[in-house]
């Protein structure tokens, strides 16, 4: 069976009632590994290393699922220094390759 939410996400026919379903995308920009004792020393203006670089690729989820990768830029219409994600990948109905 077909899983709705991929459908969507990828742009693929399936049943129009669910097309205008919203659904939450979470982008993930990095993790960080921090010890408790470095977790509870954090405070205001503390800094935590992510394990990515600006410019690596950012991923999009749909709860679990890896749906797509892209790469964060300003958006061109909305709010000033509004963040976007121009996607570089999609996952295929298996998931993502590579």
């Amino acid at each position: 069976m077909d899983d709705p939410a991929f459908t969507a996400a990828a742009g693929l026919p399936g049943t129009g009632l669910l097309h205008d379903l919203p659904i939450e995308v979470t982008i993930s920009v990095g993790r960080a590994r921090p010890s408790l004792r470095e977790l509870l020393a954090l405070g205001e203006n503390a800094v935590l290393l992510l394990d990515r670089r600006v410019d690596d690729p950012v991923e999009l989820y749909i709860g679990e699922r890896l749906i797509a990768r892209g790469l964060l830029q300003e958006a061109g219409e909305g709010e000033p220094g509004q963040l976007a994600v121009r996607l570089t990948e999609v996952a295929g109905p298996h998931g993502m390759t590579g």
